[in-house]
């Protein structure tokens, strides 16, 4: 994919929003503009200011994960402002500073039996942020663009300490990351590790510090041992030294794995666990994982998958990394610089998110 810039989307007056959408695999984005759905009772219409290049948008840009529904505009590390709503939204005004994850839609139905139980994730009529169907047909789009639509339940007031630009990030990494230490109920002492020291895994090893857990960091890369220190690490890690890597046996409680590589070597994550040890998989590599089940067995190991937060989670990440400090390394670029803010992202070359931003 090129990585040459396009021209920035302009603001009409005909109702439609413009922004770079993906065409087909392997293509560069485009400028391209589609009409939103009618903004019903309970939606809004947000304004993008910024908006964080995640993994996920790479992902469906390529049709990584099963074929994607081209045209699509990705992006679901929004924050914007308000500038319209529905009759029926009145927690939320216009002109306030939101954010907006990876969820647009979920029915918070009683008689639902995931949002009932508060795992709105998972409800049966769920809509992720783009690429995904609306009851009614129409595809929803994401953040590279100059606004966005979506139920007001899932626009999250920015806590007015955090930066708009570092907030974007939080929106999907930095909760992805924070609500498995949250189910899992995390706490000072525990001994947590994390896999993969990139997008979200900077931010894991943050929030996990926060948490007073005994954090230590598994890289590849020697040069990032100094800023995984900073970044709340203990211990680091080099996987690529043996003894470091035999001396680091037995020594977690949990492993966060935010690695997508499919090269992971999981028997070597595996031997990281004590007994009743924790294994949390956050990304979603495209290909199969192969294991040793026996290694599981002899020391009562568990793998587990967590996809996002819900609407409880993504408050709580706002709220504890205001509170505590925790804030993404990120590299802004323009909007119209789209396809090589992507660049920089599938090179690994970036410290550690790209956020792209309009002109204000």
């Amino acid at each position: 994919m090129s990585p040459a810039a396009v021209s920035s989307p302009s603001s009409t007056s005909t109702g439609k929003i413009h922004g770079f959408a993906a065409k087909g695999k392997g293509q560069a984005l485009e400028p391209w503009e589609y009409t939103p759905r009618p903004l019903g009772p309970h939606d809004i219409e947000i304004k993008i200011d910024h908006c964080g290049i995640c993994g996920s948008d790479i992902h469906t840009i390529d049709s990584g994960w099963g074929p994607t529904s081209y045209p699509v505009i990705v992006g679901h590390e929004i924050i914007g402002r308000i500038v319209s709503k529905g009759d029926a939204v009145t927690d939320k005004q216009i002109g306030d500073l939101v954010g907006v994850g990876a969820q647009a839609f979920a029915c918070h139905q009683s008689d639902c039996p995931n949002c009932s139980r508060g795992h709105d994730v998972h409800c049966p009529r769920s809509v992720f942020t783009y690429n995904q169907r609306y009851e009614d047909g129409e595809l929803s789009q994401g953040g590279y663009a100059e606004a966005v639509r979506v139920d007001s339940t899932y626009a999250f007031k920015v806590p007015a300490s955090l930066d708009p630009r570092e907030a974007a990030p939080l929106m999907c990494a930095g909760t992805t990351v924070f609500t498995p230490l949250l189910h899992y109920k995390i706490k000072a002492g525990d001994r947590v590790g994390v896999v993969g020291i990139g997008g979200l895994g900077h931010l894991a090893l943050q929030f996990a510090r926060a948490l007073g857990s005994k954090v230590t960091a598994f890289t590849s890369s020697e040069a990032k041992r100094a800023e995984c220190q900073k970044l709340g690490a203990q211990h680091v890690v080099n996987i690529n030294d043996p003894e470091q890597v035999k001396a680091a046996a037995s020594s977690l409680d949990y492993l966060v794995v935010t690695n997508n590589s499919k090269n992971v070597d999981w028997n070597s994550l595996i031997s990281y666990m004590d007994v009743y040890g924790q294994i949390i998989l956050l990304a979603i590599p495209e290909t199969e994982l192969v294991l040793k089940p026996s290694s599981l067995l002899h020391r009562n190991i568990g793998i587990s998958g967590s996809l996002i937060g819900g609407v409880q989670e993504v408050q709580q990440t706002l709220e504890f990394a205001a509170k505590h400090n925790v804030r993404p390394l990120i590299e802004e670029m323009p909007m119209h610089k789209v396809n090589e803010g992507i660049e920089r992202v599938r090179s690994g070359k970036v410290r550690y998110r790209v956020v792209l931003s309009n002109p204000q």
